[in-house]
């Protein structure tokens, strides 16, 4: 099974998302992970909201440092607009997807956003299988 971790800064709503498209499309094929390099400690109500449109529930989830999460090498560590505040993750290969953080947007450049991230981990799962 393949490890992909993905990180932003509050890990409140891009690592959030994109941890949540990874396992609505390769459920039980790949183990995704999310953090933060200074977690806010609770996931943005807008991220839950807009993923439950797609019907994932995202009130599940919570916030998380990078030492909560294993410390392993991932097969891919993709990091999310994070710049220098972005640790040395060990991985096997590693992205960065220029995603701006999408907590102040209007409803319709947040779902822009959410689709963005979707549509970048679609593309990353296909080349990891």
């Amino acid at each position: 099974m393949k490890r992909v971790l993905f990180v932003c800064v509050e890990n409140s709503c891009r690592s959030q998302i994109a941890e949540a498209f990874a396992r609505m499309h390769r459920a039980g094929a790949i183990e995704p992970y999310s953090a933060g390099s200074k977690p806010s400690g609770q996931v943005h109500p807008k991220a839950i909201a807009f993923m439950r449109e797609l019907g994932y529930d995202l009130s599940r989830h919570v916030s998380k440092s990078l030492s909560e999460v294993p410390a392993v090498e991932y097969d891919a560590a993709v990091t999310m607009g994070c710049g220098d505040a972005c640790p040395n993750i060990r991985a096997k290969q590693r992205e960065d997807w220029n995603i701006p953080d999408p907590k102040a947007t209007s409803p319709e450049e947040f779902r822009k956003v959410r689709d963005q991230i979707g549509q970048h981990v679609i593309e990353l799962l296909a080349r990891l299988a």
